[in-house]
């Protein structure tokens, strides 16, 4: 069933902030709520899998967590997992209200650092409908390691410099410290993995999104390989999809496989290519999925 009307820009508070989303209106009363990782605002990151979802009938609300895009909160391109983790809650009161949403019908999607939050919001909230984390962070101490190897000495000690420079900064209120969220190896940037510059051609091939600002400040170094939501998969009570790429060298793998097994309700599907494969040579596989996972599990 295809739905015609144009998405609407909506607003909710979260935190005192107002954070920007796109809902695009539904027929059947399921609703998928979605957000991008690490600096990936609404648009770049939803709009592929966002349009496919819609014309199947189900309501979309994709929103930009605080300090990035269109949302409110300053200082701008600060990661900070509780204030996302709290942007969720807060989309997830927000979808529950709009008129075309049936509140016992939502489902979260989320791909990288989004995947691994949706795993752990899901674990808190046992209402929701189910839940679709797409190559998910969902065990930073794993994949840092190999985020590490794939850096150079110098760029490694660049960055960790600017992180501590950075996090220190914030203490006594200075401008965070900006780096790229993806580079190649050798530069100094959030991410050098060898699938880490994919991202341009995956989510924003025709240059639309201007606006997006693929920078982020330098203390996600230091938090990244702490955060470890996959180990929270066990309380996940409602159906949980779990895609994953075999070559995937950002997020890895075998962390999203351990965390789908965990669930319960678990599901896994493994797809080849890289981190950003569900957005380019496999996307069929991975919307055809995601669609029959939702039909499945959406009252």
């Amino acid at each position: 069933m295809k739905v015609s009307v144009r998405p609407q820009k909506v607003s909710f508070a979260s935190g005192g902030v107002e954070c920007a989303a796109l809902h695009h209106p539904g027929t059947n009363g399921g609703c998928v709520i979605m957000a991008g990782g690490t600096s990936v605002t609404k648009e770049p990151a939803s709009e592929l899998f966002a349009r496919r979802f819609n014309e199947a009938g189900f309501a979309v609300l994709a929103f930009d967590y605080r300090r990035f895009g269109e949302s409110g909160g300053a200082p701008r391109q600060v990661v900070d997992i509780g204030e996302q983790l709290a942007d969720w809650q807060a989309a997830i009161g927000f979808a529950a209200g709009l008129p075309d949403v049936d509140p016992a019908a939502i489902s979260l999607w989320g791909f990288s650092l989004s995947g691994g939050h949706v795993i752990r919001i899901a674990a808190d909230n046992p209402q929701l409908a189910s839940v679709i984390a797409q190559t998910p962070l969902a065990d930073g101490r794993a994949a840092a390691p190999n985020a590490l190897r794939s850096m150079t000495p110098l760029a490694l000690l660049r960055l960790t410099g600017l992180a501590v420079a950075d996090a220190l900064g914030a203490l006594v209120g200075r401008k965070p410290l900006l780096v790229p969220a993806a580079g190649v190896r050798g530069a100094v940037a959030s991410l050098t993995t060898p699938d880490a510059m994919d991202g341009q051609r995956a989510l924003d091939p025709d240059h639309r999104h201007p606006d997006w600002e693929q920078t982020v400040a330098a203390r996600i170094a230091l938090q990244v390989g702490r955060y470890r939501p996959g180990r929270q998969a066990a309380q996940v009570r409602c159906p949980l999809l779990v895609v994953v790429c075999d070559q995937d060298s950002s997020v890895l793998p075998e962390p999203g496989v351990r965390a789908a097994a965990l669930a319960p309700a678990g599901e896994l599907v493994r797809l080849p290519g890289r981190h950003y494969a569900p957005f380019l040579e496999s996307h069929e596989q991975a919307v055809e999925a995601e669609l029959s996972f939702l039909r499945r599990h959406l009252p």
